[in-house]
C-alpha cells in the first residue's frame, strides 16, 4: 500500500485549530480556532472558507440536531464558562444562546476536546489553560438535553474523545506530557455513562503526544501525534497499525469527511517562534488513508 500524501486544504494559520466536524448536509468542514475565538467553515464545492467570531474560546463543537434547514446549521459549542448554541449568520455574526453555564473549580479554565456519542450526547472535558501548571483540575462532562453531568475528574488535559462504531466503547486520552495515556471505557449507551476504564495505549514510548482523535468504519482509532507531525492508527486492541505524516509538527485533531467519508481532515497548531521549517503550521490538511469514516451524530441538546 502506498503512503498517502497530505494535501493542504487551507492555510488557515490557526493558533490552535481544533474539533473538525464534517457536515454531510452542506458538504463542508467545520472547526474552531481556540485562541482566535473563531468558528471556521470550508465548503468542498467552492473550495472557499470563512469564519465567524465566538464569544469565548471554544474547545469543541457538534452539529445540532434539527438544524439542517438553517443556511449554516447550528452548533453546540463547549467554551470557557459553559455550553452554548451558536447560529452563524450570513452577515458574519453569530447568535449565541447559552444552554448551561459551569462553575469552574479554579480560574483560567475552559472546555477542551469533546464529541457526541452515537446517541447524540456531547461528552467534553475541561482543563486549566496554562498547561505548565500541570493541575489535574479537569473533569469529563456529559450534556444530556440542558443538563450537564460530571462523569469523572482528575484530568490535566482531557483529549482524544471518540466512540466505537457500535457506541459501546469510549476512547479518551490525557495529552499532558506527564500523562500521555489513552484509555478505553465501556460506554453505557442507555445512560451515557462510561465505566471500566483501562489503559489502551501508553503513548510515552511513541512519537508525539496523544491529541484529538476519530474512529473509522473498521473500528480503528486515529489519533494525532502532537509534536511528531504524525497521525497514528491503532486497532481496537491498541496495536499501532500505521502512521501518516503531515507537514507540520503539531497536528491537533482529525475527522473523516468528504462525499464518501474517505478523507481524513487534520487541523493543526501554529506555535510562536521561528516557523521556517513548518510554514504551514496552523493549516488544515487532507489525507486519503484508504479507509472510510462514520457520519458524526447530531447533538440532541
Amino acid at each position: 500500500m502506498s503512503t498517502p500524501q497530505a494535501e493542504l486544504l487551507l492555510d488557515a494559520r490557526n493558533g490552535v485549530g481544533e474539533s473538525p466536524v464534517w457536515d454531510s448536509v452542506r458538504q463542508s468542514l467545520w472547526w474552531v480556532d481556540i485562541p482566535g475565538r473563531a468558528l471556521w467553515c470550508w465548503h468542498s464545492a467552492s473550495g472557499q472558507a470563512r469564519h465567524w467570531p465566538t464569544p469565548e474560546q471554544t474547545g469543541c463543537i457538534a452539529l445540532a440536531a434539527g438544524s439542517d434547514a438553517l443556511p449554516h446549521g447550528q452548533w453546540i459549542a463547549a467554551m470557557e464558562t459553559g455550553i452554548a448554541r451558536l447560529t452563524p449568520q450570513a452577515d458574519g455574526t453569530v447568535d449565541c444562546a447559552w444552554i448551561t453555564r459551569i462553575e469552574q473549580p479554579e480560574p483560567g479554565m475552559r472546555f477542551n476536546d469533546g464529541r457526541c456519542d452515537r446517541q447524540g450526547r456531547l461528552l467534553a472535558g475541561t482543563m486549566v489553560m496554562d498547561m505548565s501548571l500541570a493541575r489535574a483540575s479537569g473533569t469529563l462532562y456529559a450534556l444530556d438535553g440542558a443538563e450537564l453531568r460530571a462523569l469523572q475528574g482528575g484530568f490535566i488535559t482531557p483529549n482524544g474523545m471518540a466512540f466505537s462504531p457500535d457506541g459501546k466503547t469510549m476512547y479518551l486520552s490525557d495529552s499532558h506530557p506527564n500523562v500521555q495515556t489513552v484509555w478505553a471505557y465501556d460506554h453505557d449507551t442507555d445512560t451515557g455513562t462510561p465505566h471500566n476504564r483501562r489503559v489502551l495505549i501508553d503513548f510515552k514510548p511513541l512519537p508525539g503526544r496523544p491529541d484529538g482523535a476519530a474512529v473509522d468504519a473498521d473500528g480503528c482509532y486515529w489519533i494525532c501525534g502532537n509534536d511528531a507531525g504524525l497521525v497514528h492508527r491503532f486497532t481496537p486492541d491498541g496495536t499501532l497499525d500505521r502512521s501518516l505524516a503531515v507537514p507540520v509538527k503539531k497536528p491537533a485533531m482529525c475527522a473523516f469527511g468528504g462525499a464518501g467519508l474517505d478523507i481524513l481532515f487534520v487541523t493543526s497548531i501554529r506555535p510562536g517562534g521561528d516557523l521556517t521549517d513548518q510554514p504551514l503550521a496552523g493549516g488544515v490538511f487532507a489525507l486519503r488513508p484508504g479507509v472510510r469514516g462514520l457520519d458524526e451524530p447530531r447533538c440532541v441538546a
